[in-house]
Formats: structure tokens, sequence, C-alpha cells
């Protein structure tokens, strides 16, 4: 079996990559990365030896490029986007190019070359803000995307649907929860707030803290998505959270606890545009598959932060 992995050097790309290899030897991955400011080759310099690993350096919104990549039996899964808030707030058009127009172009060539399956990474975003009385967001939730981040997600969506209904092409999308762990770009919260902790800097939160999200450890994430790819049904949704419901308030006091900081370093910053107050997620039809996360929240924060303690050489040029 092939896997093409899209963004594959980027965050979640690189856990999902080593995950795989190292559950299933046998199987062929092939990332495809365009290397733009967060996605970093040496995440997976040791593979590089691997016979069954590959990296090609190109955009996926080159069509005539994915368009020989793809082949008849692969699986493709989309991980390739742009997905910083913050940045999609300044500078939307670039999250429109990769995050539509590059899930086109790189759907339309799996739907050309019969490709197995493409698999579309989305995010529990696109649901947009709950309030504190609403119950978690299941499959069939309105999209009700805030930011152009959030709308691209959906956008790209939506594109996937279309192909579905029309062409009966064989997708599945997912919707996962904020993610953490190894190798996440040092711009997100965690990443960022651990490494300024690191170097004696404070930590900004937007407005007052009380906006609550929904943390999963990358790993669970992985492994949700590997059940979805050998269980799921085509044509399905598939939420996958992690149960961790937590203001951003009581995050950034977890994180000062474990880098043994008193809240002297909190520094309260204008709240962003259009900020979600909450998001949670649903994800019993992913666990009707089997799956489970094995992670408890503050298990994988301390796994989290002995990784960029310990990695500061991969971390201290990106801040730079």
């Amino acid at each position: 079996m092939r896997i093409i992995v899209t963004g594959g050097s980027g965050f979640i790309g690189t856990n999902f990559i080593r995950y795989m290899i190292n559950k299933y030897p046998d199987y062929k991955i092939l990332n495809i990365d365009s290397l733009t400011y967060s996605g970093n080759k040496n995440n997976l310099t040791e593979l590089e030896s691997n016979p069954n690993y590959e990296f090609i350096e190109e955009d996926i919104c080159n069509v005539k490029a994915m368009d020989k990549i793809v082949q008849e039996g692969d699986i493709v899964v989309n991980f390739a986007a742009e997905s910083h808030v913050d940045n999609s707030i300044k500078n939307p058009q670039v999250f429109i190019k990769t995050n539509v127009i590059g899930t086109h172009s790189i759907l339309e060539a799996a739907r050309k070359n019969k490709a197995k399956l493409f698999l579309q990474i989305s995010t529990d975003e696109v649901y947009g803000s709950l309030n504190f009385e609403q119950a978690p967001s299941n499959e069939t939730h309105i999209l009700n995307p805030s930011s152009p981040y959030s709308g691209s997600k959906a956008a790209a969506e939506m594109v996937c649907m279309g192909n579905i209904r029309t062409f009966k092409q064989p997708i599945i999308i997912t919707r996962s929860s904020n993610n953490f762990g190894p190798y996440q770009y040092p711009e997100k919260v965690i990443p960022l707030f651990l490494t300024n902790l690191f170097e004696d800097k404070k930590v900004p939160i937007y407005g007052d803290g009380k906006n609550v999200r929904d943390w999963i450890y990358v790993e669970d994430n992985c492994s949700a998505i590997d059940t979805i790819i050998h269980k799921g049904t085509p044509g399905e949704i598939y939420n996958i959270g992690g149960g961790n419901e937590i203001s951003n308030l009581q995050l950034t006091k977890d994180i000062l606890k474990s880098c043994e900081k008193s809240e002297s370093s909190i520094e309260y910053v204008e709240d962003r545009l259009g900020h979600d107050l909450r998001y949670s997620l649903d994800a019993s039809k992913t666990k009707a598959l089997g799956w489970e996360p094995k992670h408890k929240f503050e298990e994988a924060l301390k796994l989290t932060v002995e990784w960029y303690k310990n990695n500061k050489d991969w971390w201290e040029p990106l801040k730079k």
C-alpha cells in the first residue's frame, strides 16, 4: 500500500508519517511538501535512508505535478494547509490559495488517477463558536466558520462533498480538535508558551482567557486517522476529539506549573478579532470504529514539555 501524505513536513504530518512507518513497516509513504516557513524537512531526516519513505518538494497547487504523482490505488491524506488563525486575519488570500485551490488540485489528481481513498484533514473550527451550555458538535452540526482560516477549511470540505455527490469519489473528512505535541511550530499556543518560558519571556493571553478549546495529543489524532483509513466509510465525516476542554487561562496555568513559573509571567493582550468562545467535539462516531485516545491530558502535556526542553536545537532557530 502507498500512502501519499501532503504537508508531511509540518506538525501533524510529521507525526503521522512517523506513526505509520513505525506501525506498518511494509507501507510506502510519499511525503509531498512545499516547505513553507512551518514545513521542516529536518523533521524526518532519519527516514531518508528508509526505502519505504520518499520526499518530494512540491506545491499541491501545481496541478500538473499532482497529476503525475498520484497513482491508481494510492491513499491520499491531505494535511497540507495554512493553519494559523492570526496569519489568516492578516493575509487571507494565502489561506484560500493553499486550503481551497490546493485541496481541489490534489483532490482532482486523486479522482482522475483513481486513488483508493482521499482523506481530507479538517478542523473543529469549521463548526464555529459554541456557548458553554451547548452540547459538543457532532458531524451533522451546521458549519459556521469565524475566521478566514476556518472559512477556507469549510470551503475545502464543500469541494470534497461536491466530488462525493457528483463523482462518487471515495473521500472521508476528519475534523479534529486542537493538536499538541512534538514538532509543532512555535507560533501555536503550547510551543509558543513553553519556549517563551524557557527563554524567561512572558506568555500572552488573549482577552480574559476564558475561551475554551478541546485538546488532543498529536499521536492520538494520528491513531484515529489510521483507524479511519482502515475502518472508516467513504463519504462520511468523523470528529476526532481529545475530550479535554480547558480554558486558555487554565491551560496557561498548567503550562506555568509544568515549567515552575509563576503567574507573573502572564501578559494579557488585546483579544483576537472574531475570537470563538468554545470548541467541543462529539467523537462517538470515531470511537464506534474502535478508537480511543490513549493519553490523558496531564501526561501528554508532560511529554510535550520534556520534548521542547530537550530539543532546543530544533525550535531555537525557528524562533530567531
